[in-house]
């Protein structure tokens, strides 16, 4: 199993946003959408402000590949269902990350809808 070095996990932790893409069905790249990511020990997690009617949290559900790139780091991707149990750590880690951001902001990353989406993102190996 492929894993994040430390140099890739401190990067794209403190990174502000995430460029994220998925996989179609044929193969191709959808168009990038800019949403914010957390660190959670060596894991990467991502949310869907909008819930699971958002485009590109949908897209993640056809293949459940993609490609993210952040703190100057791209890399391909699989999208994991998180673990409801670590789901209001991952809360915390969104306060804190973006505490520069009004309650009302942060507070919509936290919501039920957005806790349902919640994806681990895990590097993907591409080469043979």
């Amino acid at each position: 199993m492929t894993m994040w070095t430390s140099d890739e996990l401190d990067k794209i932790g403190r990174a502000e946003e995430l460029e994220i893409v998925s996989l179609r069905s044929d193969g191709t790249l959808t168009k990038p959408v800019t949403i914010w990511i957390v660190r959670y020990g060596d894991d990467l997690y991502v949310r869907s402000v909008n819930g699971r009617t958002a485009a590109w949290f949908r897209g993640t559900q056809v293949r459940h590949e993609g490609r993210i790139e952040a703190g100057g780091v791209a890399k391909d991707v699989t999208f994991v269902d998180a673990d409801p149990e670590i789901n209001d750590k991952l809360d915390a880690a969104y306060r804190t990350k973006y505490r520069r951001y009004a309650a009302n902001i942060i507070n919509s990353i936290v919501t039920p809808k957005a806790r349902s989406t919640t994806l681990k993102v895990v590097p993907r190996s591409t080469g043979s």
